[in-house]
């Protein structure tokens, strides 16, 4: 998996808000505001929110694959400096190995460092482009370690085994959060269930008869009404399992476009 840069994220966010923007003006020029142009809408939605879905996951699987790798190159590192070598060194062998996509910021490291730029300044810049919350726990530690001399590799091992310990914590959250992202999507199932059966049961029998005085909604109105409502409980609904099951609201957007696409064909199939 690719590193997304900053300005392709912006690129691709302009884009995407463009284009449906586009289709929105298209939409309401095109069907008046009628009924129909929620349907519009609706695609507009889907296509501001999925590219960025898309590059937000790939980043994700990036940043999430570096983590998982770095027990492997703390390993390396102290197997290389047990037999003599200087960190700088050890870190030069390392990037000759295969650590996914933490090779090329090792390379890229390493390079630095031959150009003329210290260690220091090199683990930062490394730290700052992968951007992982352990990298930048544990690149503060190994510039302390370097800077106070002595057996550096002794630092590495207790580290690696930190991340590990780390990574298990994580998978372990996620599995025990797994549960509570099923209930979010069954209770929306469930809650499109119920308006699909209340409409064909209630308002498309009882159009038109008055009802304390006032009418029942038609049901091209309560159509309109649900899939108001699918959409919004869907949206929301995807974020909170981002939110609780991956820590990050922009890791919900997945769950919302799979939630409102399902909705979307459940209302147009069903009611």
């Amino acid at each position: 998996m690719p590193k997304i840069e900053r300005k392709v994220k912006r690129v691709v966010w302009f884009a995407s808000v463009t284009v449906a923007l586009a289709i929105t003006v298209f939409g309401f020029f095109r069907t008046g505001g009628t009924p129909v142009f929620d349907d519009f809408v609706f695609f507009a939605i889907i296509v501001t929110f999925t590219p960025p879905t898309v590059l937000n996951y790939v980043e994700y699987r990036w940043r999430k694959a570096i983590d998982e790798h770095l027990p492997d190159l703390f390993r390396s590192i102290v197997q290389a400096q047990e037999t003599g070598m200087t960190l700088p060194r050890a870190l030069e062998e390392a990037a000759k190995r295969d650590f996914g996509p933490l090779t090329a910021e090792l390379r890229k490291m390493t390079a630095q460092i031959s150009w003329g730029m210290t260690l220091e300044e090199a683990l930062v810049a490394f730290a700052k482009r992968v951007n992982t919350l352990l990298v930048q726990r544990t690149v503060p530690l190994i510039i302390e370690a370097n800077r106070s001399g002595g057996h550096v590799e002794k630092i590495f091992d207790p580290m690696g085994k930190f991340v590990q310990s780390t990574l298990l914590l994580h998978k372990e959250r996620r599995n025990q959060t797994r549960p509570y992202i099923a209930i979010i999507y069954v209770a929306f199932f469930v809650f499109i269930f119920t308006i699909i059966l209340l409409f064909k049961s209630f308002f498309v029998d009882m159009q038109g008869l008055p009802i304390l005085g006032a009418a029942i909604m038609a049901p091209e109105e309560v159509k309109r009404l649900f899939f108001h409502l699918t959409v919004i409980q869907a949206f929301f609904g995807g974020l909170v399992a981002g939110k609780m099951g991956e820590g990050t609201i922009n890791a919900g957007l997945k769950h919302s476009l799979a939630l409102m696409i399902c909705g979307y064909i459940a209302l147009k199939l069903f009611l």
